[in-house]
């Protein structure tokens, strides 16, 4: 097993660059994950809705696990989406992050079924855990209601700790967008871990006794979020929070994957990062010239590309 530590930070919700037959590039996503780590993020989260995960077979899923702890990333700095539809996929893709060293799993309700009732919701995450049956698993739930239709609620956070302990149930991603549900849920739950889905919020939760954020657009803006997290509380927080949240509104302006893949592309000449799995499209040409425009009148962009180390 990795050496792990508790999830702190800033965590990318790492996206997955394509080959031309929409299989993972594999090398290449070890680069990026690698670029993330010395570059801002403390850890990486992949297989999460930003890199496409549900677009992907559980095969795939589990090539991506074992090709980034067969490549050395370190997998106790990782938070690794296992979450599915299908009881029986979550409990391997949990088990396969285990054996690769990752105790650390994200999960998505299983979302098909609408308006599943608290006590359905806690069966299922009650046996995955049963399932796995691996005292080192840490759950971490994923609110994410827009996407998925099915939130997670104070009620069932309550039934899971009751039944499962908080040292297991030990925290959950907030990609709500809504502040103040982070909030109440850092101040009803001491302990457990409320990650914000976005940067626009880190200096809010780390005052507000949060971990950090864990984020789609970390994937390019990991420089500055770090410099957040490095500033602490204050007035120069403040003033660097403005910047990293200038970052995030421009690109979240526009359909997010299709974006921030736009975006590396465009930054690193490499076409892999232009793919997106169906029925996630590329942005289209006014689009994408919009969006570098715009990204590029932001006042911390000359100094993230700059970090970054990439021409545009």
């Amino acid at each position: 097993m990795a050496e792990t530590t508790r999830p702190r930070g800033v965590y990318a919700a790492i996206m997955k660059p394509l080959t031309r037959d929409f299989e993972v590039d594999l090398p290449l996503l070890v680069a990026h994950g690698r670029w993330l780590l010395a570059n801002g993020c403390d850890g990486l989260a992949p297989l999460g809705t930003t890199g496409e995960a549900n677009s992907l077979s559980v095969d795939q899923r589990l090539r991506v696990i074992d090709g980034m702890a067969s490549a050395g990333l370190p997998m106790g700095r990782m938070i690794v989406g296992t979450g599915s539809c299908a009881l029986a996929d979550t409990v391997e893709l949990a088990r396969a992050a285990l054996a690769a060293g990752c105790p650390n799993v994200l999960v998505i309700p299983p979302f098909y079924y609408k308006s599943p009732s608290d006590a359905g919701l806690h069966a299922f995450y009650a046996a995955m855990i049963d399932r796995v049956k691996d005292r080192r698993l840490r759950v971490y739930l994923y609110h994410f209601p827009q996407m998925s239709t099915v939130p997670i609620t104070p009620a069932l956070i309550e039934m899971l700790r009751a039944s499962h302990g908080p040292e297991v149930i030990a925290g959950l991603k907030d990609s709500s967008g809504d502040w103040n549900n982070t909030k109440a849920l850092i101040e009803r739950f001491p302990g457990f871990d409320v990650f914000s889905g976005s940067e626009h919020f880190l200096a809010q939760n780390l005052a507000a006794g949060g971990p950090g954020c864990i984020s789609a657009t970390t994937n390019v803006t990991a420089p500055v979020a770090r410099a957040v997290m490095a500033a602490g509380a204050g007035p120069q927080a403040e003033k660097l929070q403005e910047g990293l949240s200038e970052l995030r509104l421009t690109i979240q302006a526009f359909p997010l994957i299709a974006a921030l893949k736009h975006i590396k592309a465009e930054l690193s000449g490499e076409p892999a990062w232009a793919r997106l799995l169906p029925p996630l499209v590329p942005l289209d040409a006014g689009q994408a010239a919009t969006l570098m425009t715009r990204l590029r009148a932001a006042r911390d962009f000359a100094r993230l590309q700059e970090t970054m180390r990439l021409a545009a």
